[in-house]
């Protein structure tokens, strides 16, 4: 039985391997990271922080929270002040999707029943997010991401 030697070209080999396994899985994980971002929030955030204290003073004055949950094939919706009172609001846009990518992103039209917004929606499980801007009678905005879990 001959003993085989290890060699300069056996440890080349080890570390061009080595080295290549790595370099792989980075560009693979990079691909994947810019190919499911979602894209900006904003176009230009320095304009979007200028009046920030503002809208943000604004929106806690309402004292309005926010809840979501899924039922019966419904996407509901819990907007209550700050007594816990149901709020109907003048004005009520959402965008739901995953926090991923914008595949799966849909505006659903919520409609009051008189306890909570609902609409027909099938999500499939996992992390939803709610990006929900609504306005009270005044005009006051009030806008915030809800983020909802969907268990399969």
């Amino acid at each position: 039985m001959t003993e085989r030697k290890f060699t300069g070209k056996h440890a080349l080999a080890i570390f061009v391997g080595a080295f290549t396994v790595i370099i792989s899985v980075n560009l693979l994980l990079a691909y994947s990271a810019v190919k499911t971002f979602p894209g900006l929030e904003v176009k230009n955030s320095y304009v979007a922080s200028q009046n920030f204290n503002e809208r943000l003073q604004e929106q806690r004055a309402l004292g309005w929270e926010v809840r979501a949950e899924t039922k019966g094939g419904l996407l509901i919706l819990h907007i209550t002040d700050a007594t816990g009172a149901p709020v109907q609001v003048a004005e009520l846009q959402a965008v739901v999707g995953r926090a991923t990518h914008v595949k799966d992103d849909f505006s659903p039209e919520f409609t009051f029943d008189g306890i909570a917004y609902a609409t027909p929606a099938a999500l499939g499980k996992g992390n939803w997010n709610i990006r929900l801007v609504a306005r009270d009678h005044a005009g006051a905005e009030f806008a915030q991401r809800v983020p909802l879990y969907v268990k399969g």
